[in-house]
């Protein structure tokens, strides 16, 4: 049985929206940098609104969020370049990931989610930091395997970001449940 939440793609999307907005790693709305959820902003929206037209709108954000932060500070704009494409299909593996978790019985199952976005992470992350070192222009282009010698530093906090917000997705709808659960009091008339 579907949540009554999960039919409603308006709410969803401005959720997820929301946390891109508050996450995206150049973002310029708080005081402190929260790790970047873009990655599992994607897997929610495929798992959760499943309509191409929606992945089309979180990239428009993304992409919006990125070069309006480089038009403030240009030095947020160093990483787009034209490897910024690259950052197409580093999402949309992201999403089919959620797709594949919508027609899986119970998607917010811990170990299947878990394995899911932690594999489809590591596929964004080889798509996204490859295309950068092979077509942004800032590096000799040697071909892929020398590219794929470059960005592994990054890789440690990648996947640490992907874990907690996996933890924080399974708490989080584990905590809708619960509420989905209670009994509503009902006052007798």
């Amino acid at each position: 049985m579907q949540s009554r939440f999960i039919n409603r793609p308006y709410i969803v999307a401005a959720l997820l929206a929301f946390v891109m907005l508050l996450t995206r790693g150049s973002h310029m709305l708080t005081p402190f940098a929260l790790p970047d959820a873009s990655v599992m902003v994607f897997l929610m929206g495929g798992l959760l609104l499943r309509q191409p037209l929606w992945f089309v709108a979180m990239f428009v954000l993304a992409t919006a969020i990125d070069f309006g932060a480089a038009a403030f500070d240009p030095a947020l704009g160093f990483c787009l370049t034209n490897s910024y494409w690259g950052m197409i299909p580093a999402y949309a593996v992201m999403w089919f990931g959620g797709l594949f978790l919508a027609k899986t019985l119970n998607p917010f199952a811990a170990m299947p989610f878990a394995l899911v976005a932690m594999l489809t992470s590591q596929l964004s992350f080889l798509i996204s930091t490859q295309t950068y070192y092979l077509f942004s222009g800032r590096f000799p282009n040697d071909g892929v395997w020398a590219a794929l010698h470059h960005g592994w530093e990054y890789y440690p906090a990648w996947m640490g970001y992907t874990l907690l917000y996996v933890g924080l997705c399974l708490v989080g709808h584990g905590v809708w449940k619960r509420i989905q659960a209670t009994p509503t009091a009902r006052t007798v008339a």
